[in-house]
């Protein structure tokens, strides 16, 4: 393993569904400690780079490194196994179920012997009280259902639970895109805390502003191309907006819509 290599990177990744090309040459990569926020409008190939880099997808052709060396992701377990968590938008949590079940699901800790194997609830309670505690989320019961929780607090478990359990790469799929004003900053200050762990965090989001308060780098992707990768320093806010969302684009349709006036 290379430390000095970036923890995940790809290399003119190309993708096609038959005749359909959905990454025509995307070259991205994200560092430890560090937010890189992957921006782009509908259509613009997020969602097949996400789904690439969880092992859903294979590329057609390009490379794809992790820590410095090569891979092949056959399944999205592949890509769990190599420390890549990817939270969905819809967080595949079950409202029902509780706290502890939906951060434990499918990776239980058992007690006893064979065959009186049985899963041992009461620490698992305790682990999920603690790491949501460590985010200040008091969650008196864990037993509760998840679906009592606010959107920010169920973003924040699902984040927590990649943590858990050992992620190195976090992969945030629009994370805030149906939360409120305060449940929006619960959110980015949690993953300004896992930076901070030295975690790397790919954030995918159509909103530029929250973007821009936690990324350190912006990948723009227009019609699975990149348009480049800046630092924060090197592009103000404005004009990532219009890179964003196509600048010359939306001056044409202004100068049509203000002939028709």
């Amino acid at each position: 393993m290379d430390t000095n290599a970036p923890l995940i990177e790809t290399r003119d990744i190309v993708k096609h569904f038959g005749s359909v090309i959905a990454l025509s040459g995307v070259s991205m990569s994200v560092n430890r400690g560090e937010v890189l926020c992957l921006l782009g409008d509908n259509g613009a190939g997020k969602s097949t780079l996400i789904k690439t880099l969880a092992g859903v997808h294979k590329p057609t052709t390009g490379e794809f490194l992790v820590d410095g060396r090569h891979v092949t992701f056959t399944s999205p377990r592949d890509a769990l196994d190599a420390g890549i968590a990817t939270v969905y938008q819809d967080l595949a949590m079950i409202p029902l179920m509780s706290v502890t079940r939906n951060f434990f699901m499918g990776r239980e800790p058992t007690k006893g012997v064979w065959p009186l194997r049985y899963v041992d609830f009461d620490h698992c309670a305790e682990v999920t009280r603690d790491e949501m505690h460590k985010i200040g989320i008091d969650v008196r019961d864990p037993n509760q259902a998840v679906g009592t929780l606010s959107g920010g607090e169920r973003q924040c478990v699902a984040i927590a639970r990649a943590v858990y359990f050992g992620a190195k790469v976090l992969i945030l799929d629009e994370p805030t895109s149906a939360l409120g004003v305060a449940q929006t900053s619960m959110v980015l200050k949690y993953i300004h805390q896992v930076r901070q762990k030295g975690l790397g965090v790919i954030f995918i989001t159509h909103n530029v502003r929250h973007a821009y308060a936690v990324g350190d780098r912006f990948t723009v992707l227009n019609r699975g191309k990149t348009l480049g990768t800046f630092a924060k320093a090197e592009i103000p806010i404005d004009e990532l907006q219009n890179l964003m969302a196509g600048g010359k684009e939306l001056q044409v349709l202004s100068s049509e819509l203000g002939g028709m006036v």
